[in-house]
C-alpha cells in the first residue's frame, strides 16, 4: 500500500474527529477500566451462575457485531451481506468437524479462511461501487450464497446440519463440557476484540477513518484507498467468519436462518443500536438483542421481532448515534462545559 512520506505527516489534519471511545494513542483510562471490570465479570461468569451456552451465543453475536463495525464504524461501509461470511463459514466448520473428523482448531481455521476467501471475492466486486450501491451489490453476492447452501448436499439443505460435535482443542482439551467450551470461546472473543483496537488505533486504521471522513481527500494525499478498502473487508469478513464457526461449535448445528439476508439485518440492527463507531456499543447490542430473543421467544413468539423493532425505532429517534455512542458524547458535553 502507498503510504507516501508527505501524506502521513498531514494524516493528522485530514483526520479532525477520531472514533468515539478513542484517545489519543488509544482507549482513555475510563475505558480501560471499564473494560477489565466487563473481563472480569465474564471470568466469573459460570460461577455466579450466569447460563454458559447463553453467555456463549452472546460472545459469537458479539464478535459478529464487533466485525460488522470495523467496516462500517471505521471504514465507511455498509454491507447487506455480512451474512454470508458468517453463515457460510459456520456450514464449512461444522462439515470438516462432523464429516471428515477434523478437530475443531483446524475446522475454525477452514472457516475462517473460507470466509476471507468469499470477502476477497465480495470486496473485488463491490469497492469499485459506493453508497447504496455498494450496499445492494453485497446484498446480491450474499443471496447467491444463500443459494449455494441451500442447493449444496454438504449444508443438509433446508434441514441444515445437526449434530456436529465439538471434539477435542489441540488432542488435549475435550470441549464437550460447557464451562471449558465458554473459556475457550471467551479467550478467542477476547483475542479478536484487543485485535480490532490494535487494527483501528494503528496508523492503518487512522487511514480508514480518513477514507470514512473524507474519501476524496485520501486519495489526493496519495493513499490508495481500494486497497485499504478492500483489506478491511477481508479483515471483517475473515471475523464474521471465526464467528460463524464458533457459533457452530458452541450449538452443534448451522442452519439457513445463519446465511439468510435477515442476519445480515440483525448485525446492522445490533451495531446501530450499540453505536456504530464505538468500540463497546456493537458488544453491547448483540448483548440486546440476542438477550430480547432469549427472553422472549417463549413468551410472545413470533412478536419478539416487532418488539426489537419496536427498540430499534425508539433508539434510532432518541439515540441517533446509539447508546454507547450518546453516553460518550455526553461526557464529552461535560467536559466541554467543565
Amino acid at each position: 500500500m502507498s503510504t507516501p512520506s508527505s501524506a502521513a505527516a498531514t494524516l493528522p489534519a485530514a483526520t479532525p474527529t477520531s472514533a468515539p471511545g478513542t484517545a489519543a494513542g488509544g482507549l482513555g483510562k475510563a475505558a480501560r477500566l471499564t473494560y477489565l471490570a466487563l473481563l472480569a465479570l465474564a471470568l466469573v461468569a459460570p460461577v455466579i451462575g450466569l447460563y454458559p451456552v447463553f453467555v456463549m451465543k452472546l460472545l459469537c453475536f458479539a464478535l459478529f457485531a464487533a466485525a460488522f463495525n470495523l467496516l462500517l464504524g471505521f471504514t465507511g461501509l455498509l454491507s447487506f451481506g455480512h451474512a454470508a461470511f458468517f453463515g457460510f463459514a459456520a456450514y464449512v466448520t461444522g462439515w470438516f468437524i462432523k464429516a471428515q473428523g477434523w478437530s475443531p482448531e483446524l475446522a475454525l481455521v477452514a472457516g475462517t479462511v473460507v470466509a476471507a476467501g468469499l470477502g476477497l471475492i465480495f470486496g473485488l466486486v463491490a469497492i469499485r461501487r459506493q453508497g447504496i450501491y455498494f450496499a445492494m451489490i453485497t446484498l446480491a453476492l450474499a443471496q447467491m450464497v444463500f443459494f449455494i447452501c441451500l442447493q449444496a448436499p454438504f449444508t443438509g439443505g433446508e434441514d441444515g446440519l445437526q449434530g456436529v460435535p465439538r471434539g477435542v482443542l489441540f488432542g488435549l482439551l475435550p470441549l464437550g463440557s460447557d464451562t471449558v467450551m465458554y473459556y475457550v470461546v471467551l479467550a478467542i472473543f477476547v483475542a479478536c476484540f484487543v485485535g480490532i483496537l490494535r487494527i483501528v488505533t494503528s496508523p492503518f486504521g487512522q487511514v480508514l477513518k480518513m477514507i470514512r471522513e473524507n474519501e476524496p481527500r485520501a486519495v489526493s494525499l496519495g493513499y490508495e484507498v481500494d486497497r485499504y478498502k478492500l483489506l478491511a473487508f477481508v479483515l471483517s469478513a475473515s471475523l464474521a467468519g471465526l464467528a460463524g464457526g464458533l457459533k457452530t461449535l458452541v450449538m452443534g448445528f448451522a442452519t439457513l436462518s445463519d446465511v439468510h439476508w435477515s442476519m445480515s439485518g440483525e448485525v446492522i440492527l445490533m451495531s446501530l443500536l450499540g453505536g456504530v463507531g464505538t468500540f463497546f456499543g456493537p458488544v453491547l447490542g448483540a448483548g440486546i438483542v440476542i438477550g430480547l430473543q432469549n427472553l422472549l421467544a417463549d413468551k410472545v413468539g413470533a412478536w419478539v421481532t416487532v418488539i426489537i423493532g419496536a427498540i430499534f425505532v425508539v433508539c434510532v429517534l432518541a439515540f441517533r448515534k446509539g447508546i454507547v455512542g450518546e453516553l460518550l458524547a455526553w461526557r464529552e458535553r461535560r467536559r466541554a462545559r467543565a
